[in-house]
């Protein structure tokens, strides 16, 4: 559904060479995760909108068919949303994830990382979850940010971009 949306006035947006945002959120398992924590290795942070849709669910398929490649170069995937933990951890059990997923239910972490804003969907325009992805470098330094990426087809690009 995300697909077709078009940002406008989206605000702030990450740039390569800053530092990303502090972070501190539940994983699925209830866990408090941290930026410091999480950033110790190259991340893959993708943001998305609702655990169990079909885009993102798609999303979270085509990011589990390459966890191997991603860790064969360093880089772990983690995606964060405004999912409930036990939202989350159904997601992960239904769809047999094998990485961290975050809740943000306030999207504090999705406005600080800049994938929360205007957009409009099918003509309307409404606020809400930028499907984003955001590649980390270890020690916590924004390498690549992409903002209204598609559910699927931006993975080639990624396993390019943390090859280099």
């Amino acid at each position: 559904m995300l697909d077709d949306a078009q940002v406008s006035g989206s605000g702030l947006q990450l740039l390569a060479g800053e530092a990303a945002p502090e972070l501190s959120l539940l994983n699925q398992n209830g866990e408090l995760i941290t930026g410091p924590e999480l950033f110790t290795k190259n991340t893959v942070l993708y943001f998305f909108p609702s655990a169990g849709t079909p885009g993102c669910t798609k999303e979270a398929a085509d990011f589990q068919d390459h966890v191997a490649e991603f860790e064969n170069h360093g880089c772990q995937i983690v995606g964060v949303s405004p999912d409930s933990v036990e939202r989350l951890k159904s997601f992960e059990d239904s769809h047999e994830l094998t990485f961290t997923l975050l809740s943000d239910p306030d999207v504090v972490a999705h406005k600080a990382f800049g994938a929360f804003g205007d957009k409009t969907i099918f003509g309307r325009l409404y606020r809400g979850v930028l499907r984003s992805t955001i590649v980390i470098e270890a020690g916590g330094r924004v390498k690549e940010a992409m903002y209204n990426v598609r559910a699927t087809g931006h993975i080639p690009k990624l396993l390019q971009l943390i090859s280099q």
